[in-house]
């Protein structure tokens, strides 16, 4: 085994948990004492890494905050997008682009954050991400009105630092809190998405109105962030990676053999196709609503104001927020009581319910704007039920040292299928349609964005479908993968010690590895 110390240092140190890149290696050495509540923190000696509940609490009300600002700042842009269409004198598709940047820069990143995760000290890349991407959105708001691809590339550079943040975060969460009191704390957590989403629309649209100048409304993140990485360094103490379900001698593999098992792991692959799904949908609508309903309303002959429109939309996204995560978390959790499938089926329920809601909003938009912000309200709700329920379906079906790496993939996966292309994807299908249906009109006017756009949108409810599906099968293997990845913690199962094909590194009960090495005698 090969012990390799990070460069980072912290009251907890990391060579009680080496970092080992042997296949060869269990990933489990012995049995754990002790049996863990499904609703406790596990507290332990100081010498040993423990960490108290009261600083449990403060970890995830940090990282509550960290979630909350980091999607405020993603969502600024949409909240002022009008403006800088019309300061950079861009196009549907090139707005698109905006947030397309950010998200493939994201997902391309995520997996190297996601390798160091599972072996160095998450804090200093928590905080050192943080910090690196508060500093690019500042940078982004003094670009001048002929440089718009160099904004672009600054706010894909915002990506590489939220990449840093969300791959690790749940992890930290995993570590401190086990069964139901896990759900809840995941619950509290994801709320920031819904908050901070629609506090970037209200905070952009209305900074920027109030100063004059759209460039304001990236100015009020940065500051929050240097304070929550500060926070960070000196509040957040390390967690022992699967302290809190008793796996406290846990190794790292081989990442090849980490990515291996998460391939070979059917409930995580198939929520992770689920949640892409819903990451395509959501970026979709998040980027394009607020345009979109301007549109629709002065298509109707009436007046519209992009920071009202922005406010609605914000205070939808909030609540829709707040009820779909909390419905979704607490429904799954008292369903789980019955059947252990629960989650994977609630989500599945959430997305296949969210499409009827999502079609009849984008038809009616063309008479009636309450009737479509309504409809959109419910769509939401029902979108939102997944949030909390997938990260909790990933924690539960992968190892400890593994949950970073797996992070990683889900979010390479869910973005680079999901919302890194459908903002851009939508813009270029109402460009092409303005091109072929109303060559003769400006492109940018209300009535051409509006039909051309409300035919664009309309592949969101069909997409929902499809990740209903995805969440459907994911039920037919989460019950079996959880209790693989439970004994693996607890030393019942470990890794196929064989230095042959990929077959021999799965993680595998014993029965099953007896088995085949007879087989390969």
């Amino acid at each position: 085994m090969i012990n390799q110390t990070p460069p980072f240092d912290d009251s907890l140190q990391l060579e009680d948990m080496p970092v080992d890149f042997s296949d060869t290696e269990p990933i489990v050495e012995g049995s754990h004492g002790g049996e863990v509540g499904s609703g406790d923190v596990v507290v332990v000696t100081p010498e040993e890494g423990g960490i108290g509940r009261g600083r449990g609490i403060a970890t995830v009300a940090i990282l509550f905050f960290i979630n909350l600002i980091n999607y405020m700042d993603r969502y600024t842009i949409a909240g002022v997008l009008k403006d800088i269409q019309n300061y950079y004198d861009i196009t549907s598709s090139e707005d698109g682009l905006i947030q397309t940047c950010f998200i493939l820069s994201y997902m391309v990143v995520s997996p190297v954050f996601g390798y160091m995760g599972d072996r160095f000290t998450r804090k200093y890349i928590l905080a050192a991400g943080i910090f690196f991407w508060s500093g690019v959105t500042l940078a982004g708001s003094f670009v001048p009105p002929d440089k718009f691809y160099a904004f672009a590339i600054l706010r894909s550079l915002v990506g590489i630092g939220e990449a840093s943040y969300s791959t690790i975060a749940p992890t930290l969460i995993a570590d401190l809190f086990v069964g139901d009191r896990r759900t809840r704390m995941l619950m509290a957590f994801y709320f920031a998405i819904p908050v901070g989403s629609g506090m970037g629309y209200i905070v952009g649209s209305n900074v920027a109105k109030a100063a004059g100048a759209w460039q304001y409304s990236l100015r009020v993140t940065p500051a929050f962030g240097v304070i929550c990485s500060l926070l960070v360094m000196f509040v957040v103490k390390e967690p022992r990676r699967g302290q809190a379900e008793g796996g406290v001698n846990l190794h790292n593999t081989d990442v090849l053999v980490d990515l291996k098992y998460l391939v070979r792991n059917k409930s995580f692959m198939l929520s992770s196709l689920g949640f892409t799904c819903v990451a395509f949908v959501a970026g979709a609508m998040a980027f394009w609503s607020p345009l979109y309903v301007m549109d629709s309303i002065q298509f109707q002959d009436r007046q519209s104001d992009e920071a009202t429109v922005s406010l609605i939309f914000g205070i939808i996204t909030v609540l829709a927020g707040f009820i779909g995560v909390a419905l979704g978390a607490e429904t799954s959790r008292r369903y789980k009581r019955r059947n252990p499938r629960s989650d994977p089926l609630v989500c599945a329920f959430g997305l296949i319910t969210c499409a009827p809601f999502l079609y009849f909003a984008i038809v009616v938009s063309r008479y009636n704007e309450i009737a479509t912000w309504i409809l959109i309200f419910v769509g939401e709700t029902m979108l939102c039920l997944n949030w909390c329920i997938v990260a909790d379906i990933l924690l539960y079906v992968v190892i400890p040292t593994r949950r970073s790496t797996a992070e990683s993939v889900q979010i390479l996966m869910s973005h680079a299928l999901g919302d890194a292309g459908s903002p851009y994807l939508i813009g270029v299908i109402s460009d092409s349609l303005a091109k072929t249906k109303y060559p003769h009109n400006d492109p940018q006017s209300a009535f051409v964005q509006f039909n051309t756009l409300q035919t664009a949108l309309y592949m969101t409810p069909f997409v929902c479908v499809l990740g209903g599906g995805f969440f459907l099968a994911a039920a037919l293997f989460v019950e079996e993968d959880k209790h693989n990845a439970d004994k693996i913690i607890k030393g019942e199962s470990y890794n196929r010690l064989s230095d042959t094909d990929s077959d021999d590194d799965l993680l595998l009960p014993k029965s099953d590895v007896e088995e085949d090495l007879r087989a390969l005698a």
